[in-house]
């Protein structure tokens, strides 16, 4: 048996100053800010901002303390995931199956209550410093308890939920966590890709898909393959100084407009290969939305068997090269883009060699 995850509840992002980092996804992304943990809420240690946008859920977190682990977390590893958050009918149930299943114990069960209600949650390690935080709520009426409402509107830029979360794991370790995942998560094998289809002339790396059976929650594994140059997967590593959250996809209904906006709020993204808008009509045919606008927007657009995508990456989100966001939209197509991979990458490489880590 394995634990039934219901979605994804939250993903917790250790900062160095979560007020600031509050203000750069509100203005940026369009998130709203709906609860705030601190000191003036009870909590002395550390200081949380969740933030809202559709059905997407951010915690914002800094220790106020030297001496809080999560100093010495964001010392190793800079601005980043730290937790990925499951909501599940039956907290305790699914530590004890993921536990005796392999999986490493973080904090065992605890129910926690305020006038709202009561949450139970327990948490267990993933790959790098990551964790997995197992959440029932039980009906509760808030986000969870600790947190009070602190809201801020954002203006939204049209995301709706998350596609996926990528992770970065060190070479031969792949299929590890692959197997990791099913066994304590019940999350199985969705779909692979080998450095024949990730590669260019200098770098490589491999990647599997693991899913729930519903696919409401997809985790690509990426590890680096040899190359003539350093892959990307292993300049995040190193970057990171272990495994980690590379980035998280979040899903529109309109890319046209939310790249739009995302670029009218400043955001940074990854700039597509010159000729790339010259070859991809003949590789991916006719798409609804306009092609002047997907060309000006500079999207990416892949097709498989099942239908068609639109994508588009951030630079990373803080100076160390580890992690950033994909936009996307499906447009029936359930596959990550691989037609776009040697373009993307070609690009990232750009990247590395600016900085001198290619």
């Amino acid at each position: 048996m394995t634990p039934v995850l219901k979605r994804i509840h939250h993903v917790e992002f250790a900062v160095g100053n979560a007020k600031q980092a509050a203000f750069f996804y509100r203005t940026a992304f369009g998130f709203d800010q709906i609860a705030y943990r601190g000191p003036e809420t009870g909590c002395r240690e550390r200081v949380s901002y969740v933030l809202r946008q559709a059905d997407i859920f951010l915690v914002l977190t800094s220790p106020l303390r030297h001496d809080d682990s999560l100093s010495v977390w964001l010392m190793l590893h800079g601005d980043g995931v730290c937790d990925i958050a499951f909501e599940v009918d039956d907290a305790a149930d699914a530590f004890a199956q993921a536990t005796a299943a392999g999986a490493a114990a973080l904090r065992a069960p605890a129910t926690r209550g305020d006038a709202l209600g009561e949450v139970t949650t327990a948490a267990i390690r993933t790959y790098g410093e990551v964790s997995h935080t197992f959440v029932q709520r039980g009906g509760y009426r808030g986000f969870l308890p600790g947190f009070e409402k602190r809201e801020i509107k954002g203006t939204p830029t049209g995301l709706t939920c998350i596609d996926h979360i990528v992770g970065n794991v060190e070479d031969r370790q792949m299929e590890r966590w692959v197997q990791w995942y099913d066994r304590t998560l019940g999350l199985g094998r969705f779909v692979s890709y080998d450095d024949k289809d990730i590669s260019t002339e200098f770098s490589a790396l491999r990647s599997t898909v693991v899913a729930s059976p519903d696919r409401a929650i997809k985790f690509p594994l990426n590890e680096p393959a040899e190359g003539r140059k350093k892959s990307q997967i292993q300049e995040y590593i190193d970057a990171n100084l272990t495994a980690g959250v590379q980035h998280l996809a979040l899903k529109t209904d309109d890319i046209l407009s939310s790249i739009a906006a995302l670029r009218a709020n400043g955001v940074d993204f990854l700039p597509v290969p010159a000729g790339y808008y010259e070859r991809v009509w003949d590789r991916v045919g006719a798409v609804k939305e306009d092609r002047d606008r997907i060309r000006d927007l500079r999207i990416l657009v892949d097709r498989d068997d099942t239908g068609y995508l639109l994508q588009l990456f951030t630079r990373p989100l803080q100076d160390r090269p580890t992690f950033f966001i994909e936009i996307i939209q499906r447009c029936g197509s359930e596959s990550f883009g691989k037609g776009n991979f040697k373009a993307l990458f070609e690009t990232i490489e750009q990247e590395q060699a600016l900085r001198g880590n290619l």
